[in-house]
Protein backbone atom coordinates (compact mmCIF):
# COMPACT_ATOMS: atom_id res chain seq x y z
CA UNK A 1 0.00 0.00 0.00
CA UNK A 2 1.28 3.32 -1.23
CA UNK A 3 1.93 5.83 2.02
CA UNK A 4 -0.61 8.19 2.63
CA UNK A 5 0.81 10.70 5.48
CA UNK A 6 4.64 11.11 4.48
CA UNK A 7 6.91 13.08 6.77
CA UNK A 8 10.46 14.06 4.94
CA UNK A 9 13.12 15.68 7.70
CA UNK A 10 15.35 16.27 4.59
CA UNK A 11 15.25 19.57 2.22
CA UNK A 12 16.48 16.83 -0.97
CA UNK A 13 14.00 14.31 -0.13
CA UNK A 14 10.94 17.01 0.09
CA UNK A 15 12.14 18.11 -3.40
CA UNK A 16 12.29 14.08 -4.60
CA UNK A 17 8.70 13.76 -3.20
CA UNK A 18 7.21 16.58 -4.70
CA UNK A 19 9.14 15.96 -7.98
CA UNK A 20 7.56 12.63 -7.83
CA UNK A 21 3.89 13.81 -7.88
CA UNK A 22 3.47 13.08 -4.63
CA UNK A 23 3.42 16.25 -2.94
CA UNK A 24 -0.35 15.90 -1.72
CA UNK A 25 0.99 12.84 0.63
CA UNK A 26 3.99 14.87 2.28
CA UNK A 27 2.52 16.20 5.74
CA UNK A 28 5.64 17.45 7.84
CA UNK A 29 8.65 18.80 6.63
CA UNK A 30 11.93 20.66 7.76
CA UNK A 31 11.96 24.41 8.75
CA UNK A 32 14.56 24.28 5.83
CA UNK A 33 11.80 22.46 3.42
CA UNK A 34 12.01 25.69 0.80
CA UNK A 35 11.32 23.84 -2.46
CA UNK A 36 8.67 23.26 -4.41
CA UNK A 37 7.12 26.71 -2.71
CA UNK A 38 3.98 24.80 -1.84
CA UNK A 39 6.28 22.29 0.97
CA UNK A 40 6.80 25.73 3.22
CA UNK A 41 2.77 24.88 3.20
CA UNK A 42 3.52 22.14 5.38
CA UNK A 43 4.08 21.66 9.09
CA UNK A 44 7.14 21.86 10.30
CA UNK A 45 8.28 18.96 12.45
CA UNK A 46 11.93 19.83 12.70
CA UNK A 47 14.03 23.12 13.73
CA UNK A 48 17.47 24.03 14.43
CA UNK A 49 19.10 24.81 17.73
CA UNK A 50 21.66 27.54 16.28
CA UNK A 51 20.71 31.01 17.12
CA UNK A 52 19.47 33.12 13.83
CA UNK A 53 22.02 36.26 12.07
CA UNK A 54 25.41 34.19 12.84
CA UNK A 55 28.49 34.95 10.59
CA UNK A 56 30.42 32.22 9.16
CA UNK A 57 32.94 31.85 11.90
CA UNK A 58 30.48 32.10 14.19
CA UNK A 59 28.49 29.37 12.95
CA UNK A 60 31.79 26.84 12.66
CA UNK A 61 32.37 27.83 16.62
CA UNK A 62 29.07 27.27 17.85
CA UNK A 63 28.77 24.05 15.88
CA UNK A 64 32.15 22.70 16.85
CA UNK A 65 31.11 23.67 20.74
CA UNK A 66 28.05 21.78 19.81
CA UNK A 67 29.67 18.54 18.82
CA UNK A 68 31.97 18.73 21.65
CA UNK A 69 29.17 18.81 24.01
CA UNK A 70 27.27 16.38 22.21
CA UNK A 71 24.24 18.60 21.86
CA UNK A 72 22.09 18.36 19.14
CA UNK A 73 21.71 20.97 16.70
CA UNK A 74 18.01 20.29 15.98
CA UNK A 75 14.97 20.04 17.51
CA UNK A 76 12.20 17.31 16.34
CA UNK A 77 8.71 18.32 17.58
CA UNK A 78 7.70 15.08 18.57
CA UNK A 79 4.31 16.34 19.96
CA UNK A 80 3.83 17.18 15.90
CA UNK A 81 5.08 13.66 14.96
CA UNK A 82 2.38 12.36 16.89
CA UNK A 83 -0.51 14.91 15.53
CA UNK A 84 1.21 13.81 12.01
CA UNK A 85 0.75 10.05 12.17
CA UNK A 86 3.22 9.47 9.83
CA UNK A 87 3.11 6.04 7.69
CA UNK A 88 7.03 6.80 6.50
CA UNK A 89 9.50 9.02 7.30
CA UNK A 90 12.53 9.61 5.45
CA UNK A 91 15.79 10.92 7.31
CA UNK A 92 19.54 10.68 7.06
CA UNK A 93 22.40 9.43 9.02
CA UNK A 94 24.77 11.40 6.83
CA UNK A 95 25.86 14.94 8.61
CA UNK A 96 24.45 16.07 11.89
CA UNK A 97 25.27 19.43 10.93
CA UNK A 98 22.60 18.83 8.00
CA UNK A 99 19.28 17.92 9.64
CA UNK A 100 17.66 15.45 12.48
CA UNK A 101 19.24 12.14 12.28
CA UNK A 102 17.92 8.51 12.26
CA UNK A 103 18.36 7.47 15.79
CA UNK A 104 16.85 10.92 16.73
CA UNK A 105 13.77 9.81 14.57
CA UNK A 106 13.50 6.26 15.70
CA UNK A 107 13.99 6.99 19.76
CA UNK A 108 10.97 9.29 18.74
CA UNK A 109 8.63 7.13 17.14
CA UNK A 110 9.06 4.46 19.43
CA UNK A 111 8.38 6.54 22.38
CA UNK A 112 5.49 7.73 20.79
CA UNK A 113 4.58 4.58 20.04
CA UNK A 114 4.17 5.24 15.91
CA UNK A 115 5.23 2.10 14.13
CA UNK A 116 5.92 4.67 10.70
CA UNK A 117 8.15 2.90 8.50
CA UNK A 118 11.96 4.53 8.26
CA UNK A 119 14.04 5.61 5.37
CA UNK A 120 17.62 6.60 6.23
CA UNK A 121 19.69 8.56 3.20
CA UNK A 122 23.55 8.90 2.98
CA UNK A 123 24.63 9.76 -0.30
CA UNK A 124 28.29 10.90 -1.02
CA UNK A 125 28.41 10.57 -4.74
CA UNK A 126 26.24 10.97 -7.93
CA UNK A 127 25.95 7.49 -8.18
CA UNK A 128 24.28 7.05 -4.64
CA UNK A 129 22.01 10.41 -4.81
CA UNK A 130 20.32 8.74 -7.96
CA UNK A 131 20.08 5.54 -5.85
CA UNK A 132 18.06 7.37 -3.20
CA UNK A 133 15.65 8.77 -5.81
CA UNK A 134 14.97 5.33 -6.77
CA UNK A 135 14.51 4.09 -3.03
CA UNK A 136 12.07 6.97 -2.38
CA UNK A 137 10.22 6.13 -5.50
CA UNK A 138 9.84 2.76 -4.82
CA UNK A 139 8.47 3.22 -1.19
CA UNK A 140 5.86 5.99 -2.70
CA UNK A 141 5.02 3.60 -5.58
CA UNK A 142 6.54 5.81 -7.98
CA UNK A 143 9.35 3.77 -9.80
CA UNK A 144 8.56 5.30 -13.28
CA UNK A 145 8.73 8.73 -12.21
CA UNK A 146 11.44 7.99 -10.20
CA UNK A 147 13.29 6.41 -13.39
CA UNK A 148 13.03 9.78 -15.15
CA UNK A 149 13.69 11.89 -12.36
CA UNK A 150 16.61 10.14 -11.50
CA UNK A 151 17.99 10.56 -15.28
CA UNK A 152 18.62 14.30 -14.49
CA UNK A 153 21.83 12.49 -12.50
CA UNK A 154 23.49 10.74 -15.44
CA UNK A 155 26.06 13.05 -15.60
CA UNK A 156 29.16 11.93 -17.72
CA UNK A 157 32.53 13.76 -17.71
CA UNK A 158 32.81 15.57 -21.02
CA UNK A 159 35.72 14.90 -22.95
CA UNK A 160 38.39 16.84 -23.37
CA UNK A 161 40.26 17.72 -27.02
CA UNK A 162 43.82 16.39 -27.49
CA UNK A 163 46.18 17.88 -25.26
CA UNK A 164 43.98 20.27 -23.84
CA UNK A 165 44.08 20.41 -20.32
CA UNK A 166 41.35 20.76 -17.54
CA UNK A 167 40.51 24.11 -15.90
CA UNK A 168 41.42 23.59 -11.95
CA UNK A 169 38.86 24.43 -9.73
CA UNK A 170 39.07 24.93 -6.04
CA UNK A 171 35.67 24.78 -4.51
CA UNK A 172 35.22 26.51 -0.88
CA UNK A 173 32.16 24.60 1.03
CA UNK A 174 32.52 27.15 3.88
CA UNK A 175 34.68 30.37 3.89
CA UNK A 176 35.46 31.36 7.37
CA UNK A 177 37.28 28.82 7.70
CA UNK A 178 37.83 27.74 4.71
CA UNK A 179 36.72 23.98 3.43
CA UNK A 180 37.37 22.30 1.05
CA UNK A 181 34.71 19.90 -0.76
CA UNK A 182 33.72 16.18 -0.66
CA UNK A 183 31.17 13.70 -1.09
CA UNK A 184 29.56 14.48 -4.70
CA UNK A 185 30.70 17.99 -5.25
CA UNK A 186 34.21 16.53 -6.78
CA UNK A 187 32.29 14.65 -9.32
CA UNK A 188 30.06 17.97 -10.20
CA UNK A 189 33.01 20.04 -10.82
CA UNK A 190 34.44 16.74 -13.39
CA UNK A 191 31.05 16.71 -14.98
CA UNK A 192 30.94 20.42 -15.84
CA UNK A 193 34.47 19.35 -17.49
CA UNK A 194 37.05 20.72 -15.05
CA UNK A 195 39.10 19.19 -12.29
CA UNK A 196 38.79 19.52 -8.94
CA UNK A 197 42.09 20.74 -6.89
CA UNK A 198 40.91 20.30 -3.62
CA UNK A 199 38.63 17.80 -1.76
CA UNK A 200 37.79 14.09 -2.96
CA UNK A 201 35.13 12.84 -4.09
CA UNK A 202 32.84 10.46 -1.98
CA UNK A 203 34.88 11.55 1.25
CA UNK A 204 33.94 14.17 4.30
CA UNK A 205 34.38 18.05 3.28
CA UNK A 206 38.01 19.08 5.23
CA UNK A 207 39.43 22.14 6.33
CA UNK A 208 41.86 23.28 4.57
CA UNK A 209 43.94 27.16 4.92
CA UNK A 210 44.98 29.67 2.56
CA UNK A 211 47.75 28.72 2.15
CA UNK A 212 46.38 25.34 0.59
CA UNK A 213 43.80 27.38 -1.75
CA UNK A 214 47.09 29.08 -3.55
CA UNK A 215 48.88 26.05 -3.71
CA UNK A 216 46.08 23.94 -5.46
CA UNK A 217 46.86 26.63 -8.45
CA UNK A 218 42.50 27.54 -9.34
CA UNK A 219 42.05 28.52 -12.29
CA UNK A 220 38.54 29.19 -10.57
CA UNK A 221 37.23 29.45 -7.45
CA UNK A 222 33.94 28.87 -6.71
CA UNK A 223 32.28 30.30 -3.28
CA UNK A 224 29.94 27.10 -2.16
CA UNK A 225 28.92 28.00 1.24
CA UNK A 226 26.83 25.59 2.34
CA UNK A 227 23.27 26.79 3.82
CA UNK A 228 23.59 30.21 1.50
CA UNK A 229 21.55 31.12 -1.79
CA UNK A 230 23.49 33.19 -4.49
CA UNK A 231 23.57 36.18 -3.24
CA UNK A 232 24.80 35.18 -0.17
CA UNK A 233 27.09 33.40 -1.36
CA UNK A 234 28.18 36.38 -3.21
CA UNK A 235 28.61 38.61 -0.28
CA UNK A 236 31.51 35.87 0.84
CA UNK A 237 32.77 36.31 -2.36
CA UNK A 238 33.50 39.80 -2.34
CA UNK A 239 34.86 39.85 1.15
CA UNK A 240 37.32 37.18 0.24
CA UNK A 241 38.64 39.38 -2.64
CA UNK A 242 38.51 42.18 -0.27
CA UNK A 243 40.60 40.73 1.76
CA UNK A 244 43.41 39.26 -0.42
CA UNK A 245 42.56 35.79 0.60
CA UNK A 246 42.44 34.16 -2.84
CA UNK A 247 45.20 33.92 -5.09
CA UNK A 248 45.55 37.48 -6.87
CA UNK A 249 43.87 37.59 -10.29
CA UNK A 250 42.06 33.98 -9.89
CA UNK A 251 38.15 33.96 -11.18
CA UNK A 252 35.47 33.75 -8.78
CA UNK A 253 32.26 32.49 -9.07
CA UNK A 254 29.40 32.74 -6.72
CA UNK A 255 26.65 30.14 -6.64
CA UNK A 256 23.59 28.82 -4.91
CA UNK A 257 24.59 26.31 -2.87
CA UNK A 258 21.47 25.72 -0.98
CA UNK A 259 19.62 25.00 -4.14
CA UNK A 260 22.15 23.30 -6.41
CA UNK A 261 25.25 21.88 -4.71
CA UNK A 262 24.50 20.82 -0.45
CA UNK A 263 21.74 19.18 -1.30
CA UNK A 264 21.51 15.69 -2.83
CA UNK A 265 18.63 15.87 -5.13
CA UNK A 266 18.50 16.30 -8.62
CA UNK A 267 19.29 19.90 -8.96
CA UNK A 268 22.72 19.02 -8.74
CA UNK A 269 21.99 19.13 -12.29
CA UNK A 270 21.78 22.58 -12.33
CA UNK A 271 24.67 23.37 -10.14
CA UNK A 272 26.82 21.07 -12.81
CA UNK A 273 24.94 23.38 -15.93
CA UNK A 274 25.50 26.68 -13.89
CA UNK A 275 29.39 26.11 -13.40
CA UNK A 276 29.96 24.66 -16.70
CA UNK A 277 28.68 28.33 -17.96
CA UNK A 278 30.72 29.79 -15.84
CA UNK A 279 33.92 28.05 -16.82
CA UNK A 280 32.57 29.11 -20.45
CA UNK A 281 32.36 32.45 -19.58
CA UNK A 282 35.70 32.62 -18.70
CA UNK A 283 36.99 30.91 -21.65
CA UNK A 284 38.42 27.86 -19.72
CA UNK A 285 36.95 24.96 -21.41
CA UNK A 286 39.07 23.56 -24.11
Amino acid sequence: MRPQRIVSLLPSTTEVLFGLGVGDQVVGVTFECDHPAEARERRIVSSTTMPEGLAPAEIDAYVAAAAAAGEDLYRLDAGALADLDPELVLTQDLCAVCAVDVGTVDEALAHLGCRAEVLSFDPHTLAEIRESVLRIGAAVGRPAEAEVLAARLDLPVPATRDGARRPRVVVLEWTDPPYAPGHWIPEMVEAAGAECALGTAGAKSVRVTWDDVHAARPDLVVVAPCGYDRAAAQEQADRLVAEALLPAGVAVHAVDANAHWARPGPRVADGVADLRAALEAQSLLG
